[in-house]
């Protein structure tokens, strides 16, 4: 198959797929298309199961493509019992019940415990392209909260509704957050020390990340994407080990 082909085979599961995407993910090791001998890239079916074992880690599970390699060459030198299409009918598998906790109606469900390998966490909490756009009304439905609760968000500037009034993907994962914090009985003007917070660490990365956006060479965009991805996966983890280091020491 050719690239065209390919990103219309991917598209509908992936919309934000891109030649200039597949490109990256070949200059990064990912995959290895055979070369026609007038230079053209030919797509096998296992490129392309590839590819969406590549896309689905990164959109289900958010690791970074130096994880998602290191998973790929254990599949390809049989370390791995995994193969990428299992891997691909696992991640579309529906829940079991019995996979799932028991949830009150105002409860959500319990955030995925970080560890020390970077981007051990859900894709919704952390994506640098929502580029969704959700009502008042379905954010409210989707998170759960009610009409003053999300007053108090925007108030203590934690949720910001673009210019037409509609929210972004992230919106909806921080109110869910927000309504579980409320129920430790945090409200929303002390989460604003959160936001100060990762207001400065967002200064940081943009300084790290700017170099590479700007740059000509081609798939800048999506090195500059990753890094983001790697660099917030990263930050988080550590803010993670700095809280419970900081309640040891209060002797919490």
């Amino acid at each position: 198959m050719s690239i065209g082909s390919v990103l219309d085979l991917l598209r509908p599961d992936f919309p934000d797929i891109t030649i200039s995407k597949i490109r990256f993910l070949e200059s990064e090791g990912l995959i290895r298309p055979e070369r026609t001998p007038s230079g053209y890239r030919r797509f096998s079916v296992a490129d392309c199961e590839r590819l969406r074992f590549v896309l689905t880690a990164q959109r289900d599970q958010y690791l970074p493509l130096k994880v998602i390699k290191e998973q790929l060459e254990a599949i390809d030198s049989g370390a791995a019992t995994l193969g990428v299409r299992e891997a691909r009918a696992r991640a579309a598998a529906p829940e079991r019940p019995a996979d799932r906790a028991p949830r009150g109606p105002a409860s959500v469900p319990p955030p995925r415990r970080l560890g020390v390998v970077p981007g051990e966490i859900s894709a919704d909490e952390l994506r640098v392209d929502h580029e969704i756009r959700v009502t008042r009304a379905d954010l409210l439905a989707q998170a759960e909260i009610t009409d003053a609760f999300l007053n108090d968000l925007i108030r203590a500037g934690l949720i910001t509704p673009g210019a037409a009034g509609f929210f972004d993907g992230d919106a909806v994962t921080l109110a869910r957050v927000a309504r579980a914090m409320a129920e430790f009985g945090l409200e929303a003007r002390h989460l604003r020390a959160f936001k100060l917070a990762a207001d400065r660490e967002a200064a940081l990365v943009a300084q790290i990340v700017a170099p590479i956006a700007k740059s000509r060479d081609a798939g800048a965009r999506e090195r500059a994407d990753e890094t983001v991805r790697e660099l917030a996966a990263l930050s988080l983890t550590l803010h993670a080990c700095l809280v419970k280091a900081g309640v040891r020491a209060l002797g919490g």
